[in-house]
């Protein structure tokens, strides 16, 4: 029988389990990649654990959501983290050069290999034929500490992609709104997708990256295409062709099920608020109001994209009240448009530009107005996550979204009247890695520095036999990682300090909720009760982490968000499934639950009662932990589990 690319490549690198879907799979890993925003506490992990250097072939800390520097907290993190990664062996991507995953694509990412990112956009390294997957941190630490990565196989679906896309006004970012119309934001959870058919060669290796970049919206583990020979010409370009191998599906490889897509029907998409699943095409709100454009991020900000933009904004100028604001990828992305005259083409029709950084995506800077439309490039419209609770954000192409400022308003591209270049992928990129730091020869040599802000990791206690504790929050259907814990300017620079960012736990739903929490805390803690798709969104581990160091003890749910579900094990924190939606209903805020023989429930067939002592009633909960996920839970953690492996005792 055969395989198809998932397959293959999760077959060489196996150290235990099976291939079989929702079975565990030990996977040895190839590459580890950091971010600032989640980053210092990974390393901080790290260091915890114990080792004296990392343990898998390529580690890179990138610095690129917190760049903001209004005080000492985001400079002494960067100077943290560029020290740490010198001491224990890994590359350091300094402040400037750019977005992790666009700055990954460029100059690390390779066809067959498994990375795994501290950030829910890993998955961008498929776009190259490279198996990458989000994750908490510590994940991401232990990992770089010498363990396998567990993940839960997961179901393969085949993509097939016809025909050929209506350029320049067509794009990349057009197909995957139109799955995400299809699917909705939890379509994907449990699956990867792999794309093949013959359309496959009509797109680059960076709109394959758009592609895999936001299939993270769909709830999936990764998605991934070939590698092929516009795989070859990509690498050949950036002068890493010796990082090319060729990746196909055997004809005969099986799925577990399959989309086709017609690229020649697709036509220009919008995501509406509140969700990237909220998808129409632009057509449908012709005459709606634009006062803010974005263009950029890691979903859209490669070469080929900012010169398409660049040369429709030529000559012409931003309609009067419009803000536009573009954040190229990279530094290698800012310096060839820079070099091409584009740049200047771009702030001579009245553009902002930002330097190469995460900026207006996770809220820093770039906030809208007041009740404004903001049309971005990006990949996520959250409610709130511009920094701006009332905006109205919608996402669409970065053609499209040029457009749209030239107007002023949401306008069918293709009726607007304008023309635009379709720029073709450049034979050689510029290959300028003076931003990038090297390991040192004697990295024992190096001392870490820590500024005031960056404080201890808390370490959960083993799990009781019994829970009891009070319902702080109950949360409704597809709550974000951002509800959980917000992003931006304020609480971002916090993120090396547990107690300080603790503060702002579900601080945009319930301003009580870190008071309350740590009323209750030594009375036996907290709970939270959430609806469908739990945790959805952002790989940020905080959203874990600074709850339990509140005390919370357990989440009931009727589904988790498969990265967040990882982080509240990895912390601790059991993930209870409800077995009734009529249960979820019946349970109120403010209830006090209890939950019996935790310990023997959760050896033995995973079912728990739970009583609502409030109320008087009991309802059944269970738990899907595999062996692993058990020990975790049993340890209080990952971290206490890990260390307790390496000292051997």
């Amino acid at each position: 029988m055969g395989k198809n690319i998932v397959e293959k490549i999760v077959e060489v690198h196996k150290v235990y389990g099976s291939l079989k879907p929702g079975t565990p799979v030990g996977l040895n890993v190839d590459q580890v990649y950091t971010q600032d925003a989640t980053g210092t506490m990974t390393w901080l992990q790290f260091e915890a654990i114990g080792v004296d250097r990392v343990n898998v072939p390529l580690a890179v800390s990138y610095v690129d959501h917190n760049m903001i520097q209004s005080n000492h907290m985001n400079a002494d993190d960067h100077v943290f983290l560029q020290t740490v990664a010198a001491r224990y062996g890994a590359y350091f991507s300094r402040p400037g050069n750019g977005i992790s995953h666009q700055v990954h694509l460029e100059r690390f990412a390779a066809p067959g290999k498994i990375a795994l990112g501290t950030d829910s956009h890993t998955p961008t390294g498929g776009g190259i034929g490279m198996l990458a997957i989000g994750v908490g941190g510590l994940d991401a630490a232990t990992v770089m500490a010498g363990a396998p990565f567990e993940l839960t196989m997961p179901h393969v679906v085949r993509v097939t992609l016809q025909g050929t896309l209506a350029r320049p006004w067509v794009t990349a970012m057009d197909i995957i709104l139109e799955i995400l119309r299809r699917l909705t934001v939890k379509g994907g959870v449990g699956k990867i997708f792999e794309y093949g058919g013959p359309g496959v060669a009509e797109l680059s290796v960076p709109e394959r990256a758009t592609i895999t970049n936001m299939g993270a919206e769909l709830g999936a583990t990764s998605s991934i295409f070939p590698s092929d020979r516009r795989t070859r010409r990509f690498l050949k370009a950036q002068g890493r062709e010796s990082d090319w191998v060729e990746l196909r599906a055997d004809r005969d490889a099986r799925y577990a099920g399959s989309i086709d897509i017609d690229l020649s029907r697709i036509e220009p998409m919008i995501a509406r608020p509140h969700s990237p699943d909220n998808v129409v095409p632009v057509r449908e709100l012709a005459g709606t109001r634009v006062d803010q454009v974005c263009i950029g991020s890691c979903t859209n900000s490669s070469y080929e994209t900012m010169r398409s933009v660049a040369s429709l904004l030529k000559g012409r100028s931003v309609a009067r009240g419009v803000n536009l604001l573009v954040n190229p990828g990279s530094k290698q992305v800012y310096e060839m448009l820079s070099r091409k005259g584009a740049i200047a083409d771009m702030i001579g029709a009245g553009a902002r530009i930002l330097e190469s950084s995460c900026g207006p995506c996770i809220g820093m800077g770039g906030a809208p107005g007041t009740g404004q439309v903001s049309v971005r490039s990006y990949n996520r419209n959250f409610k709130g996550r511009s920094g701006t609770k009332d905006a109205f954000v919608y996402l669409a192409s970065p053609i499209t979204c040029a457009v749209f400022a030239l107007r002023g308003e949401i306008v069918d591209p293709r009726t607007a009247g304008f023309a635009a270049e379709a720029t073709r992928e450049p034979r050689r990129y510029v290959q300028n890695d003076n931003m990038i730091v090297k390991p040192p020869e004697h990295p024992s040599a190096v001392t870490v520095i820590k500024g005031p802000n960056i404080r201890e990791v808390p370490v959960k206690e083993p799990l009781g036999d019994r829970i009891e504790a009070d319902v702080l929050l109950k949360a409704s259907d597809n709550i974000t990682t951002d509800d959980i814990l917000p992003a931006g300017s304020t609480i971002l620079p916090l993120r090396s300090n547990i107690p300080a960012i603790s503060e702002y736990v579900f601080s945009a739903i319930d301003s009580t909720f870190s008071k309350r929490a740590k009323e209750v805390r030594e009375k036996g803690g907290g709970i939270i009760v959430g609806g469908e798709n739990y945790g959805q969104g952002s790989s940020r581990e905080h959203a874990a982490l600074a709850p339990m160091f509140l005390g919370v003890q357990a989440v009931i749910a009727k589904s988790f968000a498969r990265i967040h579900r990882s982080n509240l094990i990895n912390f601790g924190i059991v993930p209870f499934l409800f077995r009734s939606g009529e249960d979820y209903e019946k349970v109120k805020q403010g209830d006090r639950l209890v939950i019996e023989r935790v310990l023997e429930s959760l050896r033995g067939n995973q079912s728990y009662t739970v009583k609502n002592v409030t109320a008087d009633y009991s309802f059944v909960v269970s738990t899907n932990l595999n062996d692993r996920e058990r020990e975790l839970i049993f340890a209080g953690g990952l971290l206490p589990y890990t260390k307790r492996q390496v000292s051997g005792v």
